[in-house]
C-alpha cells in the first residue's frame, strides 16, 4: 500500500507474523530438519593468511570444518544452558558473549534464549575501556569470552584478553570474580582458542577466577543436560530478548533492545524475500555481534532450515572466497568493503587462484554461488554490477536498516528489475511502514522523488536503549505521541521514495557536504570514482574550507598493481613507490569527475590511502575520516606557513 503522492509506504501483510518465542520456533524447525547442516565453522589457517602474498605458492587442503546438523545444535544449547544456569544464570539475566564466528558463539545464542536471559553479543575488538563500560552499562552478570580475539585479515595472528580481562578483575589467580568496576560480574567464562594461535601467550590454567568452557560442559555431560531447559517463569514473545550495541559509525554507540517478535520475524521475512530454502549453503563473513551476522544471517538461516557457514572467526577474505568454493555454497554476504577486499584478492592473487583450482580442479570455483545480500551501507551501482559478473551471484539483493529495526525495514528481491536492484535498496518490507520527512520538521511527509529523512514503524522497532531514555527520544517516537498512533524510529539516513516505493538512500544526513548553499551528496562522487580504472576503492567526505565552507574530500584506494602518483601535502597512509606499470595520479581523479559530473562535485583534495577506518562489520567510519582531513590541511597549512 502506497501514500499516493507522498513518500509513505507499507509492505504487504503476508506472509503472517510468528508470535512464537525464538526457542520455540526453534524446536519446530529441528523437529522438520534436524539432519540437515545447521553450522558450518571453518578453521582458520596460515594458508589463508599466504594467500594474501603475490609471492606464495603451495597448497594446503582444505582446514578442518566442524558441522553441527540442527539436531547437534539443539543438543549442544541445551548443554551450555545448563552449564549457564550451574553459574547462576536466570531469566532476564544480560549475559555478554565476545567471541568472533565459531561453534561455541553459535550454540550459546540459543542457550542463552532457551534460559530467558538476555544475548548481550559485544565487539571482541573492544578495548579495555568500550568493553568495560559496556559490562558496567548493562549490568551484565556474566561474560563469555574468547581467551585471543582473532583480528580481521589476520588468520591466526590474534591479541590476547589477558589485558583486557586484567583491566578490570585485577587478581584473577583467586578464586572468583571482584571488579570494582563491574560490580554485578559474577562470572567470566573462557572459550579456550589458543590451539590456532601458538604464540599468543594466556596461561588459563594459572587463572583461578576464570571458567573454562569446556569446563563447564564436562560438568554438565550427563544425559539429563541434553533435554531442554526452561526458562524461569514462562516466556513471551514481546519481551527483550537481545541487546545489540550500534555499530559505531558515530562515536557514542548505544544498546538497542530488541525482543523475540522482532528478531525473529525479521529473519523470517528476509528468508522469505530472498528466496532461502533449505538446500541453501549461505557464507555469512559479517560477525555474528551485528545484526547483519546474527539476523540477516543466522536468523534467516534457521528460521528456514538452510546452513549457515562461517569462514574464519574474523573476517578473512581469502577464507571467505575458499570457504565458498569447498562447501559449494549458494549464497554469499557482506558489507560493500567485504566484496571489495573479496574481488581485489581473487584478481591479484596467485596463490589463492592456485588454492581455488585445486579445491575443484574440473570446474568453475564458484559454480552453485547465485545468492547473497549485499547491506551496512549504500552499495555502489558499480560495484554490484561486478559482484554479479564476478562471482555469479545474480540473485544478489541489497538490505538496508539499522540496529534499532531489527534491522531491515527495506530490501529488493531478485524479481525486481536490474535497474532497482542495484540503484536501490528495495521497497518495504511486510508489516512495515516506511516514510521519508523533512528533516527539520519530522511532522511533514515529503513528496515523492524529494529527499528528506527516512524512518520506519512496525513490529521491528526496537523497544528503547537499554536505561537511556533521553537518547532513545532523540531518535525514536513512542506511539503514544506520534500523530498517526505509531512508533517511529527516525534514521538519520538522506532517501528519496520514488513513483512505486522504492528507496534509493542518498547519504547520511549528517554526511551531506553543503559547498557555497549547493548539496553534494558523497555516494554520487564516490560511484563516479569508483569506475575510474585503478581505483580500488574511496570515501568522500566533506572538507572544511574559508571560501565555500565545505569542499569535497576524497580518500582513494588504489586498485592492486597500480601505484598512487603523491603530491605534496598528501603524505598519510599513502600507497608508496613501487614498481606498478599504472599510476593513479590526483590530477587524473579530478578530471574524470569534472568529465563525468559538474564542476562543482570535483574532489578539492584526494588522498591516497591504504585502507579506511571502520567498524568490525565493516562500515566505514567517515567522522574519522574527516578528523583525518583536518589533521592532514592543517599539516599541509602549517608547512606551507613555515
Amino acid at each position: 500500500m502506497s501514500g499516493g503522492s507522498l513518500s509513505y509506504s507499507e509492505g504487504l501483510t503476508e506472509p503472517p507474523l510468528s508470535y512464537d518465542t525464538i526457542s520455540d520456533h526453534f524446536a519446530s524447525i529441528v523437529s522438520q530438519h534436524g539432519d540437515r547442516p545447521a553450522v558450518m565453522c571453518r578453521a582458520p589457517t596460515r594458508a589463508d593468511l599466504l594467500s594474501c602474498s603475490q609471492t606464495a605458492t603451495g597448497f594446503e587442503q582444505p582446514p578442518h570444518t566442524e558441522i553441527l546438523t540442527y539436531e547437534g545444535l539443539d543438543v549442544l544449547s541445551n548443554r551450555l544452558a545448563h552449564a549457564l544456569r550451574s553459574t547462576g544464570v536466570r531469566k532476564g539475566d544480560r549475559v555478554a558473549v565476545s567471541l568472533g564466528n565459531v561453534a561455541e558463539n553459535a550454540a550459546l545464542t540459543y542457550a542463552v534464549f532457551k534460559l530467558g536471559a538476555i544475548l548481550v553479543p559485544l565487539n571482541p575488538s573492544f578495548n579495555q575501556t568500550q568493553l568495560t563500560a559496556a559490562l558496567a552499562h548493562l549490568g551484565a552478570r556474566t561474560l563469555v569470552i574468547g581467551a585471543v580475539t582473532d583480528l580481521p585479515y589476520k588468520p591466526c595472528l590474534g591479541r590476547s584478553n589477558l589485558p583486557l580481562l586484567e583491566a578490570f578483575i585485577p587478581d584473577m589467580a583467586a578464586p572468583g570474580i571482584a571488579s570494582e568496576q563491574v560490580p554485578t560480574l559474577e562470572s567470566v567464562i573462557i572459550v579456550d582458542n589458543r590451539a590456532s594461535h601458538p604464540k599468543v601467550d594466556f596461561p588459563l590454567e594459572k587463572l583461578r577466577a576464570l571458567t573454562p568452557l569446556s569446563e563447564l560442559l564436562s560438568s554438565s555431560a550427563s544425559s539429563s543436560s541434553a533435554h531442554t531447559v526452561f526458562p524461569d517463569s514462562p516466556l513471551s514473545a514481546d519481551e527483550t530478548i537481545n541487546i545489540q550495541f550500534t555499530s559505531g559509525t558515530t562515536s557514542l554507540p548505544k544498546a538497542a533492545q530488541l525482543s523475540h517478535t522482532c528478531i525473529l520475524n525479521n529473519g523470517r521475512l528476509i528468508a522469505a524475500r530472498m528466496g532461502l530454502d533449505p538446500a541453501d549453503r549461505v557464507v555469512v563473513p559479517p560477525p555474528l555481534f551485528h545484526c547483519f551476522g546474527c539476523v540477516l544471517g543466522y536468523m534467516a538461516t534457521a528460521t528456514t532450515g538452510a546452513a549457515i557457514l562461517f569462514p574464519s572467526p574474523a573476517f578473512d577474505p581469502a577464507a571467505s572466497l575458499l570457504m565458498a568454493s569447498e562447501q559449494d555454497a549458494t549464497g554469499l554476504y557482506g558489507v560493500a568493503t567485504m566484496f571489495v577486499a573479496e574481488l581485489e584478492l581473487l584478481e591479484s592473487s596467485p596463490a589463492l587462484q592456485e588454492q581455488l583450482q585445486k579445491v575443484h580442479p574440473a570446474r568453475l570455483p564458484f559454480r552453485a554461488l547465485r545468492k547473497g545480500i549485499a547491506a551496512g551501507s549504500s552499495v555502489p551501482e558499480s560495484l554490484m554490477r561486478r559482484l554479479y559478473a564476478t562471482l555469479g551471484l545474480e540473485d544478489l539483493v541489497i538490505c538496508y536498516g539499522q540496529t534499532e529495526t531489527s534491522p531491515v525495514s527495506l530490501m529488493t528481491s531478485p524479481a525486481d528489475p536490474i535497474a532497482r536492484r542495484t540503484g536501490t535498496v528495495g521497497r518495504a518490507m511486510p508489516h512495515t511502514a516506511v516514510k521519508v520527512v523533512d528533516p527539520t520538521d519530522r511532522t511533514v511527509v515529503l513528496p515523492r522523488g524529494r529527499r528528506g529523512e527516512l524512518a520506519a514503524s512496525g513490529y521491528l522497532v526496537m523497544q528503547g536503549y537499554w536505561n537511556d531514555p533521553s537518547r532513545t527520544r532523540e531518535d525514536c517516537v513512542a506511539a503514544a505521541d506520534s500523530p498517526d498512533g505509531r512508533a517511529w524510529m527516525y534514521s538519520g539516513d538522506e532517501a528519496r521514495m520514488d513513483e512505486e516505493g522504492y528507496v534509493e538512500i542518498t547519504g547520511r544526513i549528517k554526511d551531506l557536504i553543503i559547498r557555497g548553499g549547493e548539496n553534494i551528496h558523497p555516494l554520487e562522487v564516490e560511484d563516479c570514482l569508483l569506475q575510474c580504472p585503478g581505483v580500488g576503492d574511496v570515501s568522500v567526505v566533506g572538507v572544511p574550507d574559508a571560501r565555500y565552507g565545505e569542499v569535497v574530500g576524497a580518500f582513494v584506494v588504489p586498485h592492486a598493481g597500480w601505484t598512487a602518483s603523491v603530491g605534496e601535502g598528501k603524505g598519510e597512509g599513502t600507497k608508496g613507490e613501487g614498481k606498478a606499470k599504472n599510476v593513479l595520479r590526483e590530477e587524473d581523479l579530478k578530471a574524470w569527475v569534472r568529465e563525468k559530473l559538474s564542476s562543482h562535485l570535483v574532489p578539492s583534495h584526494v588522498w591516497f590511502v591504504d585502507d579506511y577506518p571502520k567498524t568490525a562489520s565493516g562500515k566505514i567510519q567517515k567522522f574519522k575520516l574527516r578528523d583525518m582531513a583536518v589533521r592532514l590541511l592543517g599539516r599541509h597549512h602549517h608547512r606551507h606557513e613555515a
